[in-house]
């Protein structure tokens, strides 16, 4: 029994985080950093990439890996796993790095008078991309910063260091890749909490391409300013940045930046608006086709108004005995000789293609259908555009001159007896006594 109850326990522990209760720790890679001057008198970065602990508990708790560097999580006014709950372990991307503060000591409201800070910033990103979440953790030292830049000095971390940190600020998006169509309203997700309440946050909004970096809003209450729109303000005083693209343009694609600062902390998230128009498709025949044997007809598949330019278009045929079987039918074959003609560019900035083929008419073709399947990134499945193919046999001149051989006695007999219906008339008229 206290077998099971051990494996049980071991289970539990390397299945990490199922949901917000449960989560005790999480796997993160720790981004180290050491800079130096090198022979030349120029700064350089060593990156040096470690596996850590992230641990959430209470101060003086045994760590999950004692031989590995843990950053252990305290209670604060804000809960990090509060913004990835129901989330689990293995689909949360973890990241520690060092935060700088230029070397500027500021009082954190939240910390005792004789402590000093030293800060590091954790990311966490849902794997599928569904959100990004990035945080501040305080760690408390009683050693004052030096007078230099603090990235020059920083004190180094060695394998099985507990470090006893608290979440002082966390930023989280819900979008951190949006795919819009044209004319969409759309909403950028950003949130933001600090572990106090402080008047002097600033908050911005740029937009970012081809590098062009474009102020689209920014609120500083200590400065009492405010500029540009889009970010209700009775929202942004709850901590809800949300900017709100009322029209999405072709213009509107790029890289939207919201951005946090309180002294003496800045963080920012990435938005990248992708716009994508699926395809408008037509073909330029009806659902059902008739050709004469021989004749040959020009078949147009048109997908139009699609973005970004790439598009896939190919049209296929299948038997009649076929469409019917569910098993061991065979698969649709592509119609060869396809032609494409050259891309359009819209003034929307969208763009249009067609791709056509020589149908001609043949009996062995006659009921076939013929599909046009057009192919975008907007699209989840195909889009599909049929007909099916019906060929008249043709007269031959024999039945030709059967035709006519009738049609020519229809007339003489109609001839004839319009002669006589004339001839007795007049005779009727001629023996009338006057």
């Amino acid at each position: 029994m206290d077998s099971l109850l051990h494996v049980l326990c071991v289970l539990s522990l390397c299945s990490g985080v199922l949901s917000l209760h449960q989560m005790t720790w999480l796997p993160c890679q720790f981004t180290d950093e050491k800079v130096f001057l090198n022979e030349d008198g120029h700064t350089e970065t060593q990156l040096k990439h470690r596996q850590v602990m992230l641990q959430f508990g209470q101060k003086g708790d045994d760590p999950v890996n004692p031989h590995a560097v843990t950053f252990l999580v305290t209670g604060s006014k804000l809960d990090l796993r509060d913004y990835v709950e129901g989330v689990e372990a293995d689909l949360l991307d973890c990241e520690l790095r060092r935060y700088s503060t230029e070397g500027i000591h500021v009082h954190w409201p939240a910390q005792e008078n004789k402590e000093y800070n030293r800060w590091f910033s954790c990311t966490l990103k849902h794997s599928k991309g569904l959100f990004t979440v990035t945080s501040f953790l305080r760690h408390p030292s009683d050693q004052p910063p030096p007078e230099q830049q603090d990235y020059r000095n920083w004190p180094v971390i060695e394998d099985g260091e507990i470090l006893t940190t608290m979440v002082a600020l966390v930023m989280k998006t819900q979008s951190p890749s949006v795919k819009a169509t044209l004319s969409s309203q759309q909403k950028l997700h950003c949130q933001f909490a600090l572990d106090h309440r402080d008047p002097d946050v600033t908050v911005e909004w740029n937009w970012q391409h081809r590098g062009e970096r474009i102020p689209l809003f920014s609120h500083s209450p200590r400065l009492r300013h405010n500029q540009g729109t889009g970010v209700e303000l009775k929202s942004l005083a709850k901590g809800d940045a949300t900017y709100n693209l009322p029209f999405t343009k072709m213009s509107s694609e790029g890289r939207y930046i919201c951005s946090v600062s309180v002294n003496p902390l800045f963080t920012s998230l990435d938005i990248n608006l992708y716009v994508e128009e699926p395809p408008r498709v037509t073909i330029n025949v009806g659902p059902i086709l008739q050709l004469k044997e021989g004749e040959e007809q020009r078949i147009f598949c048109d997908a139009e108004n699609y973005y970004p330019l790439d598009v896939d278009i190919v049209w296929h045929e299948i038997d009649p005995e076929a469409a019917g079987q569910r098993v061991g039918a065979p698969l649709p074959r592509v119609v060869q000789n396809l032609m494409l003609k050259s891309h359009k560019h819209n003034q929307d900035k969208t763009f249009s293609l067609s791709a056509f083929f020589y149908l001609q008419g043949s009996r062995r073709n006659s009921g076939k259908k013929f599909t046009c399947s057009v192919s975008h990134q907007s699209l989840r499945m195909p889009i599909k555009k049929s007909f099916i193919l019906h060929v008249e046999e043709p007269s031959s001149w024999f039945s030709d001159l059967n035709v006519g051989v009738v049609m020519f006695a229809l007339v003489l007999l109609l001839c004839v007896m319009l002669f006589y219906l004339h001839s007795a008339r007049r005779q009727s008229v001629q023996k009338k006594p006057y």
